[in-house]
């Protein structure tokens, strides 16, 4: 443990976010598969709207620096691709 009170307030921070990144990341992972169930399932009218859901609330992520910018627009497109070819 930190004998500086500064380095201190730093650990309970960074502990606290975290957990918070935690939560986040796994809200974003969760919403995820439940699109690529629907997409496995072929329903399209479900995905899209997963999809219309999901895009932004990725899209955001990357300005908190939960996911790295490439690795959004590669989900995204991936997603996209296979929503488009349900038919």
């Amino acid at each position: 443990m930190a004998n500086i009170k500064s380095a201190k307030k730093r650990i309970l921070q960074n502990i606290r976010r975290s957990e918070v990144n935690k939560i986040k990341r796994s809200r974003l992972k969760s919403m995820i598969k439940n699109l690529t169930l629907k997409i496995n399932n072929k329903d399209s009218e479900q995905a899209k709207n997963l999809f219309s859901k999901l895009e932004p609330t990725l899209s955001k992520s990357v300005n908190t620096g939960l996911f790295k910018k490439n690795t959004v627009s590669r989900i995204l497109s991936r997603m996209s691709k296979k929503i488009k070819n349900i038919k």
